[in-house]
């Protein structure tokens, strides 16, 4: 009966994010930093759980993608898809992934999603399975995201 009953959506907040990337040279840096007690999937109780038993938020309230490399192809009319590789850190540990993403390129305004699972069990983190109620191993997310591109040589500028 593993995940046979529902899916369940939910949310987390983006605290802060910048990657710095050149894909002509593949090197990627910066960080996406989210708020481990900020997720909502709508009901409170399964969230003060996940929270609080799972994520263990308190101890580790951040959970940090940093990017080590990338490899990029962006097609002349904006689209792009690309592979961004580096460390996931969750409940206090890092571990090395790959995150393939596509969108597109206006000028210098990016659009992008990427989807990309999360094994938490394996990770370190508690099963919240009970009795005869199994739940998914891996958790699976969807990430969209927009904004300003700042070319290498610029500084930033109000948009």
């Amino acid at each position: 009966m593993e995940g046979a009953l529902h899916t369940t959506h939910g949310t987390f907040k983006l605290d802060r994010g910048v990657i710095n990337a050149d894909p002509r040279v593949g090197t990627a840096t910066g960080a996406i930093e989210v708020d481990a007690a900020s997720g909502d999937s709508g009901l409170s109780s399964r969230d003060d759980r996940m929270r609080d038993s799972i994520l263990e938020s308190q101890k580790y309230p951040k959970m940090t993608f940093t990017p080590t490399h990338i490899d990029a192809q962006v097609e002349p009319d904006g689209a792009f898809h690309a592979r961004l590789h580096g460390a996931m850190t969750v409940h206090g540990a890092a571990h090395e992934m790959t995150i393939d993403s596509e969108g597109h390129l206006s000028g210098d305004y990016l659009v992008a999603t990427c989807h990309f699972s999360i094994p938490y069990v394996e990770w370190g983190m508690k099963d919240p399975s009970v009795l005869l109620l199994t739940v998914a191993k891996r958790v699976d997310l969807d990430v969209t995201t927009a904004g300003w591109i700042v070319w290498a040589g610029e500084t930033a500028r109000d948009r």
